[in-house]
């Protein structure tokens, strides 16, 4: 999911309501789940990208500091 940043991927589930998983797989030692919600829109809204980005943000802030 460009929009989020780099390696992010985007898990759509479809059932009675549209839901949808932010998370990234590309670290050796855990998958981290940076958002999900449930969709209520066509277009995904930007308070939610915006959050997974800040969230991004954080991790690669954390691992950097180890």
């Amino acid at each position: 999911m460009p929009s989020v940043g780099g390696g992010v991927q985007e898990i759509r589930i479809h059932c009675d309501n549209e839901y949808r998983v932010i998370y990234l797989a590309k670290l050796a030692e855990s998958v981290y789940v940076l958002h999900a919600f449930e969709k209520k829109t066509r277009k995904t809204p930007q308070s939610a990208i915006d959050l997974a980005r800040r969230r991004l943000q954080l991790l690669r802030g954390h691992r950097r500091n180890r």
